[in-house]
């Protein structure tokens, strides 16, 4: 079989993967395929909680995952994920000032529009960046600088709080959640998801070029500098617009590209469409386990990805050791 026939192949299973675990999410919590009760509030539970729900997870776990995937290609580092270039801890940041001044208590929608905001910021930083000539190492390193930041400014915010309420409130919401989320949500963050990764995939040749180093995808028409702007953008239009409606939610934009890189011959542009199905898939199983988890309290998404997440990233750090003391 070709490497383009196993590429469609592995698509297409991941897709019907993702069918399935998109109907068991519709079908998942206290009353079990709601709309089989025929009456006004079993659709209600569909259409109004479920549906937002789960729509939502497919979303920003492809999000994260096509994320990921590009990133990991664009600065061909394999440890890269879309939380490493601080727009994520610029939405959570932007949204934890909108928890303590009150907006969120007030107006709904306040929350995820700070959240796009704040990524809004993170982008244009990166992308002056990015204009200015500077390298991959410099980008990462400006990730850094911004995450750093972020994450003091969230901690003095947490630390001025007087009330303890909205302190339980804004770690909760940082752990990563997609439950409650309704409608409104949902159309906030899908337009700037779908644009992000039509933006995203577009670049997907210039990526397998650019594996062959700068000089090569040159070479070959690519224009480096313009390709840098165009994934920031991307990346930044779905990490922010995914940050704003569910927290932060680790580790899918670092394992779903690891998960399906070997099934495409390692090629950058190839593993994006597999890692976006995959990532949908890993946060819907992700929001599947936690509503079955026996607690007081559902737990919060953010916490399973982790706990899957964080030996997943051992495991690849020594895999990486392994073999380069083997050299």
């Amino acid at each position: 079989m070709s490497g383009a026939a196993m590429n469609q192949a592995l698509n297409r299973w991941l897709f019907l993967l993702v069918l399935v675990l998109f109907a068991g999410s519709l079908a998942t919590g206290p009353v079990l395929w709601p709309w089989r009760l025929g009456n006004e509030v079993g659709w209600a539970i569909v259409w109004e909680l479920r549906v937002p729900r789960a729509t939502l997870g497919l979303l920003i776990g492809g999000a994260l995952g096509l994320s990921g995937a590009a990133l990991q290609g664009w600065l061909r580092n394999p440890l890269v994920e879309p939380g490493v270039i601080g727009v994520s801890a610029c939405a959570s940041f932007a949204a934890v000032c909108a928890f303590y001044s009150g907006l969120a208590a007030a107006f709904t929608l306040a929350l995820p529009l700070a959240g796009i905001a704040g990524a809004a910021l993170a982008v244009a930083l990166l992308m002056a960046a990015v204009r200015a000539g500077t390298g991959t190492v410099t980008l990462l390193l400006m990730g850094v600088a911004i995450n750093a930041v972020a994450a003091a400014l969230i901690s003095l915010v947490l630390g001025l709080s007087p009330n303890p309420f909205a302190y339980q409130e804004i770690s909760l919401w940082m752990a990563g959640s997609i439950a409650d989320r309704d409608l409104r949500y949902l159309l906030i963050a899908a337009p700037f998801i779908s644009a992000g990764g039509i933006v995203v995939l577009g670049a997907g040749r210039w990526l397998d070029a650019l594996s062959l180093g700068e000089d090569v995808a040159r070479s070959l028409g690519a224009d480096t500098g313009r390709l840098g702007l165009r994934l920031t953008l991307g990346v930044g239009l779905m990490v922010g617009a995914a940050t704003s409606v569910s927290g932060v939610i680790g580790f899918v934009g670092l394992v779903a590209p690891h998960l399906v890189r070997a099934r495409v011959g390692n090629r950058p542009g190839a593993t994006m469409i597999p890692s976006m199905l995959l990532g949908a898939a890993l946060v819907l199983v992700a929001d599947i386990i936690v509503r079955f988890v026996p607690t007081a309290y559902e737990l919060q998404l953010g916490v399973i990805t982790a706990l899957v997440g964080a030996p997943f990233l051992v495991r690849i750090i020594h895999r990486a050791r392994s073999a380069w003391l083997a050299t």
